[in-house]
């Protein structure tokens, strides 16, 4: 190759189909790792999906969705070497990784569809039945071929970040995927996401240049951030020096605190607090709707304030805008930090918020809705108090709707939860409890269904959750020193799910005929138990009268299945809450005893998220 090519930068907009199919590229050694995090993987399906349900109409023929909106999702810069022509990753791994975990999921999506959309190509090449991953990267291909293959990869102890990652990313996308796009939408999706999101491929024909690229699009030091524009309007509209130096001041310090947890928690800040607060209106259903407060809040909250301050923050004057910053700014910016922490780490004052960190809603809603009631002049108690029942409420709509097997996408949600923003507004402790009360009681999906509930390949995550939840709840009905956390992620060993009965159909042969149903009934949530980890795989085989010897050394909710538990245990069924739960021993484990203990996990969960805990007031 000449000097020319090797110097030669091609940029051009281009579609995933075009980016993807029948490709092949390696990834930089100096950027190897998948590091995206739960919140990433949500925003960017949140973003997708939003984009796409702004065009999308029931009565459109697949042909209209080439005219659908597009969604720009950013630049990638690959090196092609001018020798080998081999083609490298320099920037965008990130996405392109996440890109295929995604199309892996559509292709699950679709596999039992009579017509499918072509989208296997973009995942891997295929040659003499042999699959060959766009990604070439070796430690990857067991982990793409499982998810390809089964949508499920059980993650070993010597797997690395990359893959830990790559698997929980992929139940992320399970979890957040709207329901309305699984169906008739699903196919006009797939075309969309093919052809109409747009990325800018920068191509290099040396490595030189294409890391100059690469150093140049993340020098980012002069391009302003909302957040700045945001603060150098608020700072124009301040016209005593004096004062406009005081709020600068503060304003720095604030954005300090808040990049002290995360670079961009700033503008998560500030779309969180508006939208909580101010905005009125929500972009209607209809394909073609302009958008309104809420999602003007999230693209653009800078030039959303300039024209709503008047009306919406009724900020007019210099000593308005003064007075507002000084004040109301650093409070929100307070409590949005302490609310973030009890979010990460336990906190008895507030312990349904870490609950929602694990399973709750998509960030969008969720932060908004957390400061929602939140008032200038409320007390710290009365705060956090706010902030745990609003949380309550997350958890209980999510608990509810994840035993119905139904789920809770941002897209699927948004009206609902926007209308809870605005009717928990500024409210006192009492109004809060009654309207959450109220909200609670509207939720569709009802206990019942915890009847039918059980694992399955995708829904590990939200298992553990709620296995957790019961366990720690037991444990403190009898006084044990434990939470959430102890089962759910401790610092020392962890727990794991252990199925009451071995995976040995044969068995079981006197109640089944089938193995798919022994297998699901199995999986039951009534034959399920939190043991720690080496326990539950030393003796995972056994049988139950053996094994039922060793869950008398382990957490109350295993322990009560042994009658011994009962008789050394005299106080155990002297609580009057124990008592209503009606807890019996299982000397032997058959069907009717997994529905008995189903019956008594519908019973705890009417416990664990009565609305009565609504009326708990300071």
């Amino acid at each position: 190759m000449n000097q020319q090519l090797k110097n030669k930068i091609e940029a051009t907009d281009t579609s995933i189909n075009k980016l993807l199919k029948e490709q092949k590229f390696t990834i930089d050694y100096f950027q190897r790792e998948y590091r995206w995090q739960e919140k990433h993987i949500k925003l960017l399906v949140e973003d997708l999906t939003t984009t796409f349900l702004k065009s999308y109409n029931v009565e459109h023929k697949r042909p209209e969705v080439a005219n659908y909106k597009s969604y720009y999702l950013g630049p990638v810069v690959f090196s092609i070497s001018p020798e080998t022509g081999k083609k490298s990753i320099i920037d965008g791994q990130q996405r392109i990784t996440s890109i295929t975990l995604l199309l892996i999921y559509l292709n699950h999506l679709q596999k039992n569809r009579e017509k499918q959309v072509k989208i296997h190509e973009l995942i891997f090449s295929e040659y003499f039945d042999e699959k060959s991953f766009n990604m070439s990267e070796e430690m990857r291909e067991p982990c793409l071929k499982a998810l390809f293959e089964t949508g499920e990869y059980i993650v070993r102890e010597d797997d690395d970040e990359t893959i830990k990652n790559m698997v929980a990313r992929y139940d992320d996308i399970n979890e957040c995927f709207p329901e309305e796009l699984t169906q008739d939408a699903l196919p006009f999706f797939i075309d969309w996401f093919k052809e109409n999101v747009v990325i800018v491929e920068i191509t290099a024909y040396s490595d030189d240049n294409a890391y100059l690229i690469f150093e140049t699009m993340n020098d980012r030091g002069l391009n302003l951030t909302p957040t700045e524009m945001l603060k150098g309007y608020v700072l124009s509209r301040i016209t005593d020096k004096k004062q406009r130096n005081e709020i600068n001041a503060i304003w720095k310090e604030e954005i300090q605190n808040l990049h002290a947890f995360d670079e961009n928690a700033d503008q998560v800040f500030f779309q969180a607090w508006f939208r909580s607060k101010y905005a009125v209106t929500i972009r209607p259903g209809k394909a073609d709707s302009e958008d309104k407060d809420f999602e003007l809040i999230g693209s653009r909250f800078h030039n959303w304030f300039k024209d709503s301050h008047k009306t919406l923050f009724k900020l007019k004057t210099s000593d308005d805008f003064y007075t507002f910053f000084k004040n109301q700014f650093p409070f929100y910016v307070k409590w949005f930090i302490k609310i973030w922490n009890a979010e990460n780490s336990f906190n008895t004052s507030m312990p349904h918020t870490n609950y929602i960190t694990h399973w709750g809603i998509a960030e969008s809603l969720q932060n908004p809705l957390l400061l929602a009631s939140i008032k200038y002049e409320d007390e710290q108690s009365t705060i956090e108090q706010k902030v745990d029942f609003v949380s309550r409420y997350i958890e209980t709509f999510t608990v509810r709707r994840s035993v119905n097997y139904r789920k809770f996408g941002a897209s699927s949600i948004k009206y609902t939860m926007f209308n809870v923003i605005k009717l928990i507004r500024d409210n006192d402790i009492v109004t809060l409890g009654t309207n959450l009360t109220n909200e609670v009681e509207r939720i569709p999906e009802t206990w019942s269904g915890v009847s039918d509930f059980g694992l399955h390949q995708m829904n590990g995550k939200f298992v553990k959750h709620l296995l957790s939840r019961i366990t720690s709840h037991l444990d403190n009905l009898v006084g044990k020193d434990t939470n959430y956390s102890t089962y759910h992620h401790p610092n020392g060993k962890q727990f794991e799910i252990e199925h009451i009965w071995a995976n040995k159909f044969e068995q079981h042969r006197d109640e089944f005929d089938q193995l798919t149903d022994f297998q699901r009934w199995r999986n039951s949530i009534g034959a399920l138990i939190l043991l720690p980890q080496g326990t539950n795989q030393s003796f995972s085989s056994d049988r139950y009268e053996d094994k039922i010897e060793h869950y008398l050394k382990e957490n109350t909710y295993a322990q009560t299945l042994h009658p011994t538990y009962y008789t050394k245990n005299p106080n155990f069924l002297k609580s009057e809450q124990i008592q209503n739960l009606e807890f019996k021993a299982h000397t032997d484990f058959k069907k009717t005893d997994i529905s008995e203990r189903q019956e008594l996990i519908q019973r705890i969960c009417e416990t664990i998220w009565s609305v009565d805990y609504f009326n708990k007031q300071n």
